[in-house]
């Protein structure tokens, strides 16, 4: 029998680095709102509230630099794909009168954090 979960796949490494980055936001002073928060129109990983401001921050994880760094990965289509679902999030929860913003958070294999605050403005 094929084993379809194995403890190295794609989702497990995912939810790992999510996890550290949690953690990093917890640090920083960040109230987790949601995880991996999923619509008909993509998800966003992590939903947390940074004082006043409602945070949507995608994580990416790279092993190594061959293909780009992490936080390259955002891009112009993932932004979009991001800035739909906030929106209806917002909408959704009550939020559309809390300032927002989008944020990044690359995570290299030595767990070395890179935080971008501000990372792309709503599109």
């Amino acid at each position: 029998m094929v084993d379809n979960n194995p403890p190295y796949n794609k989702r497990n490494i995912g939810t790992r680095y999510e996890n550290i980055a949690v953690e990093y936001l917890l640090s920083q002073g960040h109230t987790i709102i949601k995880r991996n928060y999923r619509t008909r129109l993509g998800e966003i990983d992590i939903i947390s509230k940074d004082n006043s401001t409602i945070v949507f921050t995608e994580c990416k994880y790279r092993s190594n630099n061959r293909y780009g760094y992490a936080i390259e990965a955002v891009d112009v289509r993932k932004q979009h794909k991001i800035s739909r679902v906030a929106l209806f999030f917002c909408t959704r929860y009550g939020y559309t009168s809390f300032p927002c913003r989008f944020d990044v958070i690359g995570i290299d294999r030595n767990n070395r954090i890179t935080h971008i605050k501000n990372a792309f403005d709503y599109r």
